[in-house]
């Protein structure tokens, strides 16, 4: 994860995450994100690293909510985070404690699941 200042634009900020992302993980191909990253970051994510960044559209002529797929998974997860106490209000000054404090809410989330007590079944 990379958090940035408001004052980068998204497409900007999808930069430096390709960047640390690329050397912590050589192996992937396939990157998927919505139509604001979309254009000349295309290209870029090519050329830098050889990833394949595939746009997820909903079709030109559906009206209304659709569930597209691979797209809610960003979304699902911004929901488990905005469970975080700490994360529903922007307390910090520093983008390094932020994205400090996104890492212990997932790490708090991956524990909770792990250590999770056998569900007891009932008749």
């Amino acid at each position: 994860m990379v958090v940035h200042s408001a004052d980068i634009q998204d497409r900007d900020g999808a930069k430096l995450l390709v960047g640390k992302a690329a050397v912590l993980f050589p192996t992937i191909q396939l990157v998927w994100a919505d139509g604001g990253y979309a254009g000349q970051l295309i290209e870029w994510i090519k050329s830098w690293c050889g990833w394949t960044l595939e746009i997820v559209k909903k079709a030109a002529d559906e009206a209304g909510f659709k569930l597209l797929p691979r797209r809610w998974v960003v979304e699902r997860t911004f929901a488990w985070l905005g469970r975080a106490r700490r994360l529903c209000k922007d307390y910090e000054e520093l983008t390094d404690n932020s994205e400090a404090m996104l890492q212990i809410a997932m790490i708090r989330l991956m524990l909770h699941r792990l250590c999770r007590p056998p569900q007891i079944q009932r008749r």
